[in-house]
């Protein structure tokens, strides 16, 4: 039976100029998850990854803790869907960061408060109702992440054990289709993802099946190494 396995990238720079660029905790968590694939005889016949840069530097730090050689092919069907964009249209406010940062600031948790923020955002971005106001809408993203697991399905008759770095929602959304056939999963399954978490999909003659969700074992032994952000 072919293996594939999602890997959500490390933690990125959440209030910095470039949210993109992994945070040191980032650099960590792929080392990390690197070297727990290494101890537990994981060896991936190929990488994919988004054309993000938290996607390529989350596979510099896997490789590096893996210390195997594996080749690398990009796929931008495996990119995040633009939250920041989702979350201006939702809050017009918050396109100027100066003001988001200012607003934030004023809550004990900024971190809580975004979240709050960000899932009203995206409810309203993936209720159908205004998809006309969105560069890519719900049903675009939809489409996208089901093309991109096609694609993969087709890697894994030759490579038979493949990794994809992508983000959160587009995991999530690949977790809902592979169990429900909708997005109907897709909000729950992106609320509770771990930066490093690891998805299992098996391959079979029956297609693509979920097997585990967000696994992080390799994160528990230090509780600082645990972010969803």
């Amino acid at each position: 039976m072919a293996r594939l396995l999602l890997i959500r990238h490390g933690q990125a720079s959440f209030g910095a100029d470039d949210y993109d660029a992994l945070s040191a905790l980032g650099h960590e968590q792929a080392r990390t998850l690197g070297r727990s694939f290494a101890e537990r005889g994981i060896r991936p016949a190929l990488l994919v990854r988004g054309d993000m840069r938290r996607h390529a530097e989350t596979v510099e730090g896997l490789l590096d803790g893996l210390k195997l050689d594996v080749g690398v092919e990009i796929d931008a069907g495996w990119n995040e869907f633009d939250f920041q964009h989702v979350v201006e249209i939702h809050r017009p406010a918050f396109r100027d960061r100066a003001a988001m940062t200012a607003e934030l600031a004023t809550f004990a948790r900024p971190d809580r408060a975004f979240q709050e923020i960000f899932d009203a955002a995206t409810s309203r971005w993936s209720s159908g109702e205004f998809d006309p106001e969105y560069a890519e809408s719900f049903p675009a993203f939809r489409d996208r992440v089901a093309a991109a697991l096609d694609t993969v399905r087709e890697l894994l008759r030759e490579h038979r054990d493949v990794v994809v770095a992508s983000s959160g929602g587009p995991i999530a959304m690949a977790a809902s289709l592979l169990t429900t056939g909708t997005t109907a999963g897709w909000a729950a399954f992106n609320r509770v993802s771990v930066n490093t978490g690891v998805t299992k999909v098996i391959s079979g003659g029956r297609g693509l099946s979920l097997s585990t969700f967000n696994e992080h074992t390799h994160l528990e032994g230090e509780a600082r190494l645990l972010t969803y952000r």
